[in-house]
């Protein structure tokens, strides 16, 4: 699975317990029409993909959703979620999938001059 956005935040790497487990989390904001804020952690040696990358890069990360069941002291059985990147890659924008040319910004255009009603359909049909 992936999940396309702009990166709204970038998380220091923590480190938890003895064996020196680490994690590093990365807030995404997808860019719809209810945008959604998507928190992806990143673990291990995986947390070290994120230093090439800075707020406001457009990204696309591969995912992988994580499940845990878990029993509190009282007996009750929880569930939690996450949701694990694996590769995270930069996009350029709306033609980042490489197949469409660039486009010159509008001023590189000059403007359509007298432009005459009864001249301007040369349509064929």
């Amino acid at each position: 699975m992936e999940v396309q956005g702009r990166i709204k935040l970038i998380g220091d790497t923590q480190t938890f317990g003895n064996n020196g487990f680490r994690k590093r989390e990365i807030v995404v904001t997808t860019e719809e029409q209810y945008p959604q804020h998507i928190m992806v952690e990143f673990v291990q040696d995986k947390t070290d993909l994120l230093n090439n990358y800075q707020v406001g890069q457009q990204v696309k990360i591969s995912i992988n959703l994580r499940g845990r069941e878990w029993v509190n002291p009282q007996g009750e059985t929880k569930y939690f979620n996450s949701i694990q990147g694996w590769r995270i890659e930069a996009l350029q924008g709306e033609g980042a999938n490489g197949d469409l040319p660039p486009v010159p910004p509008m001023e590189a255009f000059e403007p359509a001059g007298d432009l005459n009603e009864d001249e301007h359909d040369d349509l064929p049909f």
